[in-house]
């Protein structure tokens, strides 16, 4: 089924979206697009936040706020959350998207068909400067700027960012 909904998208914060973390000084800064609509969503951002920030191959350094939207593509599924995290890594891009495939299936990720209800989705919106196409992998991701669920939250990360430098100057 691919209907346009007529919900509307709203825009929300908990005590780990926004935040910001210390850096540790890897090489990289990625964006990574997140989202889910089967559970408790918010709960797995929380845990896959504190996953991340154990982790040795990646860091958070950013969040964004939460936004809750409907579905596209495949619609008759419930309304997604997503959020985007800014990481430091070490890994290059191709290693980075298998590792998080592998988080992904660690939070329950199941790929029945595409646009499918999901536990859990981590997508590489950017990879530092990098463009790179292959068929397995796209940087910047392809269809970033069509996405509420990306372009929302980058627009709150950006406009934090040219007000935090308004008031160093």
């Amino acid at each position: 089924m691919n209907r346009k909904s007529d919900k509307a998208s709203y825009i929300f914060t908990d005590r780990n979206f926004p935040n910001r973390f210390k850096q540790i000084g890897m090489s990289h800064r990625v964006l990574i697009g997140i989202g889910g609509n089967i559970g408790d969503v918010q709960k797995r951002f929380t845990k896959l936040l504190n996953y991340m920030r154990t982790s040795r191959l990646l860091r958070p350094i950013e969040t964004s706020l939460l936004l809750k939207n409907p579905p596209f593509g495949y619609s008759d599924q419930p309304d997604f959350i997503n959020s985007l995290i800014m990481v430091e890594t070490e890994l290059e891009p191709r290693r980075l998207m298998r590792y998080l495939l592998w988080i992904e299936k660690r939070f329950g990720r199941k790929r029945s068909f595409p646009n499918a209800p999901r536990t859990l989705d981590l997508d590489i919106i950017f990879f530092a400067n990098l463009h790179l196409r292959s068929r397995w992998l796209t940087i910047p991701h392809p269809r970033f700027s069509q996405r509420d669920s990306v372009m929302i939250p980058l627009c709150y990360i950006l406009l934090k960012k040219r007000s935090r430098r308004r008031i160093c100057i």
